[in-house]
């Protein structure tokens, strides 16, 4: 319950809406509202690392599909974030360590350049940052939420700094630890998957080809992505154990230990940046919607990165969100009414459990060991190779089309 603050506001708010949380779902999200007509402001803890071409590329990358880049460029963005340093990637193929089936995705046969674009998290929400004050969006930075009041035609802030701030719609992407989630008295349910994903770059003695190279092992899948100086970003999952081991590890071991697992496929492995890890769970919020107040991104979900989808989950929610208050409001209604709100929530949890519990039963799938099981799974894997119709509505839904 949130700590009652001082009444007797006859005004009207002072902004359509707040976002709270700068990351890439954040700050697409009030660029987005902000282009779209409404009054917004983005308050954010940090300011993002300036990023820098003569930086060596972030450890953390994402996998960006054909929807998320049409926003990015539907918002102006995409040119310059494409034509900074970006990795498309035309191919991807995935294949099982223990039965050696595999499956191949080739952009051409969906009829497109590529599948996708491979970019730094730093990079995509510097350029949003930097989009943000243009677009006439109220940077606050550095600024915390202590506390907000909900009342009946406004939500009132009242931020760490003593200072009070009244808007229509509070959009809390904050994380996956959302305080403003555990504010509003949503839960969550999901589960920890006591693993680990140890990140790196790597050179490899052969060429990526433009292909995303996933490998999936009995203690979880490795993917290599294609990076645009020549080099791979590694993704490796690991129990939780031993990430830390192959963490601690010296780079001529790591080196080995991986070109082990990668079964050679991009050949010897060369050279590697050092190496850091992140948890892994699985986690859904209750509910996506309270009284004038909504949940965006990882605030709303997380899930397995063994499909790389966390991040485009996440922008889709900002476009079906802009989508349902634009046309609220043009319609001359109150955008942040609950049961507007209720109609974004009911379609994209929907659909972000559908995807969270799908990535959920691949990974369980992929790690049994029994031999009948392992035997079975080649079989479906092979099958659906072959299906060429499946493959291309599973690569439809992937791209977000």
């Amino acid at each position: 319950m949130t700590t009652a603050l001082k009444t007797g506001h006859r005004r009207s708010p002072a902004l359509d809406i707040a976002v709270v949380g700068g990351g890439m779902v954040g700050a697409a999200a009030a660029l987005a509202l902000s282009r779209a007509g409404f009054s917004t402001a983005l308050l954010e803890a940090r300011a993002p690392t300036l990023w820098s071409a003569d930086d060596d590329v972030d450890l953390r990358v994402v996998g960006l599909a054909p929807s998320s880049i049409a926003l990015l460029d539907d918002l102006g963005v995409w040119p310059s974030i494409r034509n900074a340093r970006a990795s498309s990637y035309s191919h991807m193929h995935v294949w099982d360590a223990e039965n050696g089936a595999a499956i191949h995705f080739d952009a051409a046969d969906e009829g497109r350049d590529s599948l996708g674009y491979i970019v730094e998290n730093n990079l995509v929400q510097w350029t949003l940052w930097q989009s943000l004050e243009a677009a006439g969006v109220r940077r606050l930075c550095p600024a915390t939420v202590k506390d907000f009041e909900t009342r009946a035609d406004r939500v009132v802030l009242e931020l760490a700094d003593g200072e009070s701030l009244s808007v229509r719609l509070l959009i809390a992407a904050d994380g996956a630890g959302s305080p403003l989630r555990e504010r509003a008295g949503i839960g969550t349910d999901g589960r920890d998957y006591a693993q680990r994903a140890v990140v790196a770059h790597v050179t490899t003695e052969r060429p990526h080809e433009r292909t995303a190279w996933q490998r999936f092992l009995p203690t979880g899948p490795l993917a290599l992505l294609p990076l645009a100086d020549g080099r791979s970003s590694v993704v490796w999952s690991l129990p939780e154990a031993e990430a830390r081991r192959v963490q601690a590890l010296d780079d001529e071991a790591f080196c080995s230990e991986l070109g082990i697992a990668s079964d050679f496929r991009l050949g010897r492995i060369t050279a590697t940046t050092p190496r850091a890890a992140f948890p892994l769970k699985l986690q859904l919020a209750s509910a996506y919607h309270a009284e004038r107040f909504v949940l965006l991104g990882d605030a709303a979900h997380t899930v397995h990165p063994l499909a790389g989808q966390g991040v485009n989950l996440g922008l889709r929610d900002v476009i079906e969100l802009r989508d349902t208050l634009s046309a609220a409001r043009s319609e001359g209604r109150d955008f942040a009414a609950a049961h507007i709100l209720r109609r974004y929530a009911r379609r994209r949890r929907s659909e972000d459990t559908l995807d969270a519990y799908g990535f959920d039963a691949l990974a369980r799938i992929y790690a049994w060991e029994s031999q009948p099981f392992v035997a079975a799974r080649g079989i479906g894997v092979r099958l659906l190779d072959r299906l060429t119709p499946l493959k291309r509505r599973i690569a439809a839904h992937a791209a977000g089309l």
